[in-house]
């Protein structure tokens, strides 16, 4: 091969790393924003439009996701998953009563919190998860993650203690939401992944949302369809928003599908930190959210020990692979090792 022709090579290689490393950020840039999207419109439609429904605004989502993924499905852009309805009773339904749990008590927090109080309590998330893992079995207890933890909880609990317009209603509700979704992870890896599973957003939500939508029917029965029907109440608010809202719900659950597969957990983990500080930024301005200066320092702990906690994963991961890599090594040293003495032993007189 001549040098131009190298040199051809090495150029349309470097082009093509450059169109791939392209397209993952311009991944990372719309999943960011389509979260920052759903977030925000759940805050104006709940606390600002005249539309006080978190279950009646989870139901709307889960209804357009459930019907669209039947649809995308039937038009044979995604397969189902092989699953008999008694892997679904023991599977799916566990997980989808907690994702109901995760987005009704998630959406009910905007009527009380800020946006950005809420994000600074979501930094709780890998504590609870973590947590949740060990209760499970899925996680080892380490010093080092119980410490981080630590200073994560304090950290959220300094940002709590300067919130200007704490409501105790809310915090509960997005305590709810965190318990809930850090359980229904851990039931994810343990359910789905042991039985072998392999579903993607379209699948997922084919499963999942119909499921959801009759877990949240109850509560909505009991608690907000009399509200909605009271004749002595007149509700006023634009459902073209709650299409917007659901339409966005779903379109970020296939930006997420397509983020997993073009980054690693670490580039997810620090999108999510990107995220959340625009969210608290944008929640400033759109919606006048105070944010007091303890908030942000106590806020400023918590994101040092999410950061921290990241990093001390990411070396696990690093070092499993590693163990992994050196196990499948072994058979064929073995085997070269046995083939070695064979030959020496037959080269013998």
């Amino acid at each position: 091969m001549s040098t131009s022709e190298k040199g051809v090579l090495k150029q349309n290689k470097e082009e093509n790393v450059t169109t791939q490393i392209a397209i993952t950020y311009g991944y990372i840039v719309v999943w960011i924003g389509l979260s920052a999207l759903v977030i925000l419109l759940n805050k104006y439609v709940l606390a600002y439009s005249g539309f006080p429904f978190p279950i009646a605004l989870t139901l709307s989502h889960m209804a357009f996701c459930a019907s669209l993924a039947f649809v995308l499905i039937k038009l044979g852009v995604s397969d189902t998953a092989h699953m008999d309805s008694a892997m679904y009773i023991r599977c799916v339904l566990p997980i989808a009563a907690l994702f109901a749990g995760t987005l009704w008590m998630g959406n009910a927090a905007y009527m009380y919190l800020s946006v950005a109080f809420i994000q600074m309590i979501k930094a709780l998330m890998p504590a609870a998860v973590y947590t949740s893992g060990i209760v499970f079995g899925t996680e080892k207890y380490s010093l080092s993650y119980a410490l981080n933890m630590v200073v994560v909880t304090i950290g959220v609990a300094a940002a709590s203690y300067g919130e200007i317009n704490f409501n105790m209603i809310g915090v509960l509700f997005q305590g709810g939401s965190i318990l809930t979704e850090s359980t229904r992870l851990v039931l994810i890896q343990i359910l789905l992944q042991q039985q072998g599973i392999k579903l993607n957003p379209i699948t997922t939500l084919y499963y999942v949302a119909p499921a959801c939508f009759m877990f949240l029917l109850l509560p909505f029965a009991f608690l907000e369809l009399p509200k909605f029907l009271d004749p002595n109440e007149i509700w006023d608010f634009n459902p073209y928003l709650l299409l917007l809202s659901a339409a966005s719900a779903f379109a970020l659950n296939m930006a997420v599908f397509l983020l997993i597969g073009r980054s690693s957990a670490l580039t997810m983990n620090i999108a999510g930190v990107i995220k959340d500080w625009l969210l608290i930024m944008l929640s400033v301005l759109m919606f006048g959210s105070p944010v007091s200066v303890i908030q942000l320092l106590g806020y400023g702990v918590a994101f040092g020990g999410v950061c921290w906690y990241n990093y001390l994963k990411y070396q696990a991961m690093n070092a499993s692979s590693k163990i992994a890599s050196d196990k499948e090594r072994e058979p064929l040293l073995n085997q070269a090792d046995a083939g070695g003495g064979k030959m020496g032993g037959n080269s013998r007189p």
